[in-house]
Order: C-alpha cells, then structure tokens, then sequence
C-alpha cells in the first residue's frame, strides 16, 4: 500500500512541473495582461518593438513607440479598460499571438497581439483593437 501511494506521489508531483512549466511557455507576459485591463499605456509600451503596427477601431499605421503610447493612452481615457480576458493564443518558431476581449466604459473591444521574440523576450510587433461587434 506505501508503495503504492509513493508511485502515485511521484507521478503527481512530475505531472504538476510538467504541467507548471507548459502553462509558462505559453503565457502572455503579466506586465501586458495588466496592462490592459488596467488602461496603463506607459507600462504596455515597454512590451512594444521600436515600430508597431497599431490597428485602433478603423485607423491602422506603424507608429514609433513613443507615438503608439500616446495614441493608446487618448484610447485608454475615452473607453476605460475594466477587465481583459484572452480568448485563444498560439506560438510558433519564436513568435506568439494572442486575441482576447478588452471589456472598458464604452463597451467590448477585439484585441489581438502578435508578439516576436527579441533579445530573449517577447516584444509586441503589432497590436489590434477592434470593435467587439464584428
């Protein structure tokens, strides 16, 4: 019987690091999550490339990271973010996207990331906001 609880101990105990360590693989770093459901733009401009493609609503262009902060940060005080929730993510080679929902004051927003690894970290390349009503 000890035998017995000690191979199912072990086997417990692999399967939560092998489960631990997937889940980190394919997260979305923090500092972008809480960046967005907090509305900070200062804090999700780290995350950006020194150009990103920014799609907000209708208007789509490559802004420096210096521009898209401001841009983001006029979005973020007309619709206040409340919560975002990813919906579905996927990473290949180096590069991840990831698409959720932007719950803010003035309803439901689309986003979606594309992140490419750069110096040993995933910077955001291009970033959408779309109306939810699509």
């Amino acid at each position: 019987m000890k035998k017995l609880q000690f191979i199912s101990l072990i086997i417990s105990t692999i399967l939560l690091f092998i489960n631990v360590e997937i889940s980190k693989a394919g997260d979305l770093p923090d500092g972008i999550v809480n960046s967005l459901k907090t509305g900070n733009a200062k804090e999700l401009a780290k995350h950006f490339n020194a150009n990103i493609d920014l799609t907000l609503i209708d208007k789509q262009e490559i802004y420096s990271k210096t521009q898209a902060e401001l841009i983001l940060k006029e979005f973020f005080s007309k619709n206040v973010p409340s919560n975002f929730t990813i919906i579905h993510q996927g990473e290949k080679e180096g590069s991840k996207y990831v698409i959720g929902n932007l719950t803010t004051s003035k309803g439901t927003f689309r986003v979606s990331l594309f992140l490419k690894s750069q110096d040993n970290t995933q910077v955001i390349h291009q970033l959408r906001i779309e109306s939810g009503n699509e």
